[in-house]
């Protein structure tokens, strides 16, 4: 309970920019790798982005040159921008982090809504 807590979620128009964080209550060392999943209603939940222990990233094709994964390792923070946010990035976005024991932890969410 309470491992991972994001921030920074909101309402923004089409075109701009928020900045997701998700502050880990342990080291960052500890984990894997870390990631930003978006569920929209009535949707899977999907990978958007994700950053591994060596700082290897991995996005989604839907956000490719326009999101941004990143790590505080100082602050054990992970961080999302998003950039030229489009109605469809409209969802609840989840942080994750994964342990070298394969457990999985996950934060309660923040919503991000775009309005065109």
């Amino acid at each position: 309970q309470g491992q991972l807590m994001e921030s920074g979620g909101g309402l923004v128009q089409a075109g701009g920019s928020l900045k997701l964080s998700c502050t880990a209550s342990r080291s960052i060392f500890s984990f894997n790798a870390m990631g930003w999943y978006r569920q929209a209603p009535g949707k899977q939940r999907e990978l958007v982005a994700a950053i591994t222990s060596d700082s290897s990233t991995t996005y989604a094709d839907s956000v490719k040159g326009r999101f941004t994964i990143s790590i505080d390792n100082a602050k054990n923070t992970v961080y999302l921008q998003m950039n030229s946010l489009k109605p469809e990035d409209t969802a609840h976005y989840y942080c994750n982090a994964e342990r070298s024991t394969g457990f999985v932890y996950w934060g309660q969410g923040t919503q991000v809504t775009v309005s065109s």
